[in-house]
């Protein structure tokens, strides 16, 4: 059974902290790095990763015996196209170049990844640095996170329509939403999956 995005985060910070430290993470340690806003949210997503067989608890309920088993998964190339504001919007860039992630993050129809400019989604698990998956389509449902134009400039968010005007909420409780008329938003796509590197890496970007 494949992983949702969510449960793959989880899955490839548990594999990565394990590999570097030779032992599981606290629940809090989880909870800090991928954005959870409680301890209950990392516990569900652990018990959901047993359900699927590819996490296992030996001794019990003490919350540093994880122990990983091979999750398998085919890549896909798609691709890459620059960077997306997780603030205010920003011109997305162009870039010619192609990027391999796991098929189990694609959605349905055309998929591609952006990198993240920004921390207004950070409750949602979405950092700044953050490469999305997003299957690319036009319409969204309400509370559904999307990459989309205002005005021409690209910006991540959760949509939400109010009649004439459409509101893109941020996951940051220190920002406000940017609400506008509905015919300035161009929904690009939905974001279905997330990449992130824990090592120290370069990062294109571009200025702000």
């Amino acid at each position: 059974m494949a992983l949702t995005p969510a449960q793959e985060r989880v899955y490839r910070f548990l594999k990565q902290y394990l590999q570097e430290h030779g032992c599981a993470p606290s629940y809090e340690e989880i909870r800090r790095h991928l954005g959870f806003r409680s301890l209950n949210a990392v516990s569900k997503h652990l018990k959901q990763l047993e359900q699927r067989g590819v996490l296992s608890s030996p001794w019990g309920n003490r919350k540093r015996s994880l122990e990983l088993l091979p999750l398998r998964t085919e890549a896909a190339s798609i691709p890459f196209l620059g960077i997306v504001a997780a603030g205010i919007p920003i011109e997305a860039v162009e870039v010619p170049e192609m990027i391999e992630v796991p098929e189990s993050f694609l959605g349905g129809g055309n998929n591609f990844a952006l990198r993240v400019r920004g921390d207004s989604m950070i409750e949602e698990g979405i950092r700044d640095g953050d490469i999305l998956i997003i299957s690319k389509q036009s319409h969204a449902e309400r509370g559904q996170t999307v990459v989309a134009l205002v005005k021409g400039e690209a910006t991540v968010k959760k949509f939400h329509p109010y009649g004439p005007e459409v509101e893109l909420m941020p996951a940051n409780s220190q920002m406000k939403p940017i609400r506008v008329p509905a015919g300035d938003v161009e929904v690009v796509g939905i974001v279905v999956g997330l990449l992130r590197h824990y090592r120290s890496r370069s990062v294109r970007s571009v200025r702000e």
